[in-house]
């Protein structure tokens, strides 16, 4: 069996979903700086400056980062296996054998909701942990998630 690269893209809408991710995760130890030099007039420009030095570096990353992921995470399910591409600088590659896998779940946290998106985890014995495909339309993961389950059912264990 020859290794390929996986062939799927997450949906697009991740792009502004993991660039929300990265916002509200800067904005709240910017509010916190913020209140606080509000508060602290000594140390008000310190903590001023600190603020606008996060809030400029989450600008920056949540601007730039979430299209160069787009671009390099990709994934497959095949009848033999599930490939996961992740990583930007230090790319991962991630297989998981159909007779390894031990559990698969389908979760949406809050803002995957409100972007109609999910992720799918595929839990192996692997001490690298569970592989996890995020980013995906809500329905597709919910399918991916079904379709995962009947194939691990019908694949039997490694005796390995």
């Amino acid at each position: 069996m020859r290794l390929r690269p996986p062939r799927n893209a997450v949906d697009e809408r991740a792009v502004a979903w993991w660039r929300s991710q990265l916002l509200v995760t800067t904005a709240v130890p910017v509010v916190v700086l913020a209140v606080l030099g509000a508060l602290i007039g000594p140390a008000r420009f310190w903590l001023l400056l600190a603020a606008g030095a996060i809030a400029a570096l989450g600008l920056g990353c949540a601007a730039f980062f979430p299209a160069w992921w787009f671009r390099v995470h990709r994934w497959e399910v095949t009848d033999e296996a599930v490939y996961v591409r992740t990583g930007a600088l230090w790319q991962e590659w991630r297989i998981a054998p159909m007779s390894r896998i031990q559990t698969v779940d389908t979760v949406r946290g809050p803002l995957e909701q409100l972007f109609r998106l999910g992720t799918v985890t595929v839990t192996t014995a692997s001490s690298k942990g569970a592989l996890r495909i995020a980013g995906l339309d809500h329905e597709l993961a919910a399918e991916l998630g079904e379709r995962l389950t009947a194939l691990t059912q019908a694949t039997p264990g490694d005796a390995t």
